[in-house]
């Protein structure tokens, strides 16, 4: 039985913790995970935060940023095979179902997403008018609407659609020049851990891609009360999702929720 660890700053991170993840129509326990605590959700927090601040990723030319993107969809379609049956045996949906339609439309957004980073445009707005020295119309200047990347993104993905909302959690925060933290559902986080490693294996840029796991009282919660997290983006049921809202309105972080 294999025991996952974190995937963080670009390394696998051992957790001083683990817990089951249960096949749900055998109810064995087919691997084990990383019980992360909040120290450890930290140390993610520090490689995103450093890998925004410092490093390439958000200086890189939209067309750089698409590439990586591109490359990471190539390097999980090879494995479109493991990956469906390890959604299946996971998550408990049939394997045609993730085989046809979740693993490929996941990395078919990746793909897209990779497509929107090189078509996203500043745009500028109509003269503003003033008055000259005898009171008639004179252009003032225009503003100009500049797109930069948030920063930090955490997000939480829900059980039932692992793989597919992970990508959809992946691309557009990376296209857009952010870094991101995932934790996927304590039930389900098998694949999520494979894109981590399809990641590590075109040697993506370290810090930009972290996945964490654990529950959502101290991994969740601590990415959201976190002031070095810039964003968060959940998908689940409302009453987790309001109480991530008011975490998240401590330190007044922009919130993306779906329930």
């Amino acid at each position: 039985m294999k025991t996952h660890r974190n995937f963080i700053g670009g390394r696998w991170v051992q957790s001083h913790h683990t817990m089951n993840v249960v096949n749900p129509y055998t109810q064995k326990v087919m691997a084990k995970v990383a019980r992360s605590s909040e120290k450890e959700t930290n140390k993610a927090i520090d490689a995103a935060r450093e890998a925004f601040d410092k490093g390439p990723w958000p200086r890189m030319t939209p067309g750089a940023r698409a590439g990586w993107l591109l490359k990471l969809a190539d390097e999980l379609e090879k494995r479109t095979e493991d990956l469906a049956r390890l959604e299946s045996s996971n998550q408990g949906k049939s394997w045609k179902m993730a085989h046809d339609g979740d693993i490929p439309f996941g990395i078919d957004n990746l793909r897209f997403f990779a497509g929107a980073a090189r078509t996203m445009q500043n745009q500028t707005a109509g003269n503003y008018s003033a008055f000259d020295e005898r009171g008639e119309h004179k252009p003032a200047g225009f503003s100009i609407l500049k797109r930069e990347p948030i920063g930090v993104v955490a997000a939480i993905t829900p059980w039932n659609y692992p793989f597919m909302m992970a990508c959809w959690k992946i691309g557009p925060a990376l296209a857009a020049g952010n870094v991101i933290i995932l934790k996927p559902a304590s039930a389900t986080p098998l694949t999520t851990l494979e894109i981590a490693s399809a990641a590590e294996k075109i040697g993506f840029p370290k810090g930009v891609l972290n996945v964490v796991t654990g529950s959502g009282k101290e991994v969740g919660e601590t990415l959201a009360l976190s002031e070095r997290v810039d964003m968060i983006a959940f998908t689940g049921n409302t009453e987790t999702g309001k109480r991530i809202q008011e975490m998240a309105s401590t330190n007044v972080k922009k919130v993306h929720f779906k329930p």
